[in-house]
C-alpha cells in the first residue's frame, strides 16, 4: 500500500516539471543519530545524483557534537587526511519534506569512495546487517518507536541566549493525556502531525505526556529499517517545524531535575511468511526476550548514548532502572503487549536521545542471539520493579556502559570489532568533555560555600 508522502522518480520529475519542488535535501545520519548532508537543485540530482550519489568528509563519522575533529578514531583522522565517503541515495527512502517549501528528502547510504561497500560504521549500516542476519534466519523484524519531547515557547536562538536555562514550557503543570492542554498546544503538534503525514511518516496520534510542556507523538509501525528512517525524518521535521514557528523541542533524555525524562519505547516483534513469530508466546518470542534482556547491559550505549540519559533512570520516575519482563506493567524495562498477532516486545529502556539504527540494531542482534542460544529468559515480575532491589539494576553511568560495551566478546562478534571501537571511543569523547566541564550545579553547590 503506497504511504503519502512518499514519492517515485517520475513522480519527483513531474512535481519539478509543475514546479511544485525545486530542491532535494540528500540526508545521512552521523553516529549522534543527527540528519547531515546536503540541498540539490532537483535538475542536477536527477541528472547526476541519482546514479552516482555524492560525497562528504569522513570526519562527519568522528566528529564531536559540536562538529570538532575528534582524535582517537581508526575509521578517520589527521593522519589518515579525513578524506571522503560516498553517499548513496536510497530511492526506496524520496520522500516530500512537507515541512519545507517546494523540497523532497532522500535519506543515503554510506559506502567507501573507492571501495563502495558499506562503511561498517555508519548507523544505517550496522541495522542493515542485523536486518540481513534476520532474513537468513527467515525472519522480518517489525519495530516502532514511541518519541517524547519537551516542547517550549521560546525560540531555539532565544533558548541559546538564555544559556538554556530559565525556559518558558509550552504548558504548566502535569498534562498526561489531558486534551485542553493538548489543545493549546495543537497549533504546532498539530502541524507537525500533518508534516509528518505529508512526509511518508504515517501519524497515530499524539498526546500530553508526564511533564510540563511534554509530549508524545507516534507514528505507525513498519518494518524495523522503514521505522529507523521514519525516526530520522521525525526529529528532523518536529526541529525544523519548531524553528519555523519560533518554538523550541528537545529530545534530551532528561532535560530537567525536576521533571520526567524523555523516553523512546521500543516495540519489536518478528515475522515469518506474513505471520507474527510471536504469537502464542512461542519458543522464539522467549529466546528472543532471553537474548534481548541478557545483553542489554553489553548494548547499553546504544540505548542511552550521552552523559544525560543516565540522569533519566530514577525510581518511580516512569523510566525503568531495573532489568525484568513483565506484562503490560510500565515498572519493568521489558514490557509485553498484545496478543496473538499483536504480541509484541516493549523495551522502555532507551532514551530520545537514542541514535534509531543503534538501537534497533542493539535490539534484533541481541534479540536473534537468544533465538540462535536458545536464551531462556528469567521467570516473568509480578509487582512494582522499582521496589525490588533484588534484581539487575541498569548500567548507573555512560562510563559503566562504556566499559561493558569495550569487554563485551558478544558485541564484538555481533557487530564486529570495528564498531565496537568506534562506538567506545564515541561515549569517550562525551565522558571526556562531561569531566572538562564546569556545570550550573557546581556553581551553585560550592561558589559561596566551599
Amino acid at each position: 500500500m503506497a504511504v503519502k508522502g512518499m514519492l517515485t522518480l517520475d513522480e519527483l520529475r513531474a512535481l519539478h516539471e509543475n514546479d511544485e519542488i525545486d530542491t532535494v535535501v540528500v540526508g545521512f545520519t552521523d553516529h549522534y543519530g543527527r540528519l547531515l548532508g546536503k540541498r540539490f537543485d532537483v535538475d542536477f540530482f536527477l541528472d547526476d545524483t541519482v546514479t552516482g550519489g555524492t560525497h562528504s568528509c569522513d570526519y562527519l563519522l568522528t566528529a564531536d557534537i559540536d562538529m570538532e575533529p575528534v582524535p582517537g578514531y581508526s575509521y578517520a583522522n589527521w593522519e589518515l587526511g579525513y578524506g571522503d565517503f560516498h553517499l548513496v541515495p536510497d530511492m526506496e527512502t524520496l520522500r516530500r519534506a512537507a515541512w519545507l517549501p517546494r523540497t523532497a528528502l532522500v535519506l543515503c547510504d554510506i559506502e567507501g569512495v573507492t571501495t563502495h561497500e558499506p562503511v561498517s560504521v555508519a548507523p544505517r549500516s550496522i541495522l542493515k546487517r542485523q536486518v540481513e542476519r534476520a532474513a537468513a534466519l527467515g525472519f522480518e523484524a517489525k519495530a516502532a518507536s514511541e518519541l517524547e519531547f519537551f516542547l517550549y515557547t521560546d525560540s531555539y536562538r532565544q533558548v541559546h541566549d538564555k544559556g538554556h536555562v530559565g525556559l518558558d514550557p509550552a504548558g504548566w503543570y502535569l498534562e498526561d493525556y489531558h486534551l485542553l492542554q493538548g489543545a493549546r498546544v495543537e497549533p504546532f503538534v498539530g502541524a507537525a502531525r500533518r508534516n509528518l503525514g505529508n512526509s511518508g511518516v504515517p501519524v497515530e496520534n499524539s498526546k500530553g505526556e508526564w511533564g510540563r510542556g511534554q509530549h508524545e507523538l507516534n507514528v505507525r509501525y513498519a518494518e524495523i529499517l522503514t521505522m529507523a528512517d521514519r525516526h530520522a525524518v521525525f526529529k528532523q521535521c518536529l526541529k525544523e517545524t519548531a524553528d519555523s514557528a519560533d518554538v523550541s523541542v528537545t529530545f534530551m533524555a532528561k532535560p530537567h531535575t525536576e521533571e520526567a525524562g524523555n523516553s523512546c519505547h521500543i516495540h519489536l516483534s518478528l515475522w515469518r511468511d506474513g505471520e507474527n513469530v510471536f504469537a502464542g508466546e512461542s519458543d522464539e518470542f522467549r529466546w528472543f526476550l532471553g537474548g534481548w534482556m541478557r545483553y542489554v547491559d553489553d548494548l547499553m550505549c546504544f540505548y542511552a548514548p550521552t552523559i544525560n540519559s543516565y540522569k533519566r533512570y530514577q525510581d518511580g520516575s516512569w523510566a525503568p532502572t531495573r532489568v525484568a519482563w513483565a506484562r503490560d506493567n510500565r515498572t519493568a524495562g521489558f514490557r509485553v503487549v498484545g496478543e496473538g498477532p499483536s504480541l509484541r516486545i516493549e523495551c522502555r529502556i532507551p532514551g530520545a536521545d537514542t541514535n534509531p539504527y543503534l538501537a534497533f540494531a542493539a535490539s534484533l542482534g541481541a534479540g536473534l542471539a537468544g533465538i540462535e542460544q536458545k536464551i531462556e529468559p528469567p521467570d516473568m515480575f509480578v509487582g512494582d520493579v522499582y521496589a525490588a532491589t533484588e534484581l539487575p539494576h541498569v548500567p548507573n553511568s555512560l562510563s559503566d556502559a562504556m566499559d561493558r560495551l569495550r569487554s563485551s566478546d558478544f558485541a564484538k562478534a555481533t557487530f564486529g570489532e570495528d564498531v565496537v571501537e568506534h562506538y567506545v571511543r564515541a561515549a569517550e569523547v562525551e565522558v571526556e568533555a562531561a569531566a572538562r566541564a564546569v556545570t550550573d550545579w557546581e556553581r551553585a553547590r560550592y561558589f559561596e560555600r566551599i
